[in-house]
């Protein structure tokens, strides 16, 4: 018992091993450091891990072109990817749910019914998600908003407000996570 206290102490109170663990989680992901959107180079501007109650949940990434830093790709309509690598089982309805609560935080009633049969369209295309499972949020004016799943697409929408909207469960202010949100855009 002794052991294992004088462990734990040992690790919160040294922040380079916790960062040496998220690192290599992070590269379990796997993410290039390149993507190319409707002939667009993309270029990873950062990635995070979204930890919840102690458990490694999903690694994200945030691309955008090499001359825009990741808060004005948020702020305008210009290419971008999010990429989000699963490390856990996490049902569909969860995600559903996890995804209607912040949309309903973000934006107004009004809003929301608006976006409300493109968001239901979007939300069919969900499935349980798996260890090893990867998403991509793609946008670009050329194509719209596209989802893909472990590398296909399977959705896709020319409505530039459901991106901003669908994007900032992740990107916009009030979202799922602060902190992974802070990373995505920080100016390293």
């Amino acid at each position: 018992m002794r052991y294992l206290l004088i462990l734990t102490l040992l690790l919160i109170g040294n922040g380079n091993l916790l960062a040496k663990s998220d690192n290599l989680i992070l590269d379990q992901a796997g993410f290039s450091g390149t993507y190319v959107l409707a002939g667009t180079p993309l270029e990873r501007k950062n990635q995070a891990l979204l930890t919840y109650l102690w458990a490694d949940v999903y690694s994200a990434a945030f691309y955008t072109e090499a001359s825009i830093n990741p808060s004005q790709a948020v702020s305008q309509p210009v290419a971008q990817r999010l990429e989000l690598y699963y490390y856990r089982e996490i049902a569909k309805e969860d995600v559903l749910k996890a995804a209607w609560v912040t949309l309903e935080r973000q934006h107004s009633a009004a809003q929301l019914e608006k976006l409300k049969p493109e968001v239901d369209a979007l939300h069919a295309t969900f499935r349980d998600i798996r260890p090893g499972d990867r998403y991509a949020l793609n946008y670009s004016a050329q194509q719209g908003l596209t989802l893909e799943r472990n590398g296909s697409e399977v959705f896709r929408s020319s409505n530039s407000e459901l991106a901003r909207a669908y994007l900032g469960i992740w990107l916009a202010p009030e979202g799922l996570s602060d902190k992974l949100r802070e990373e995505l855009l920080s100016e390293k």
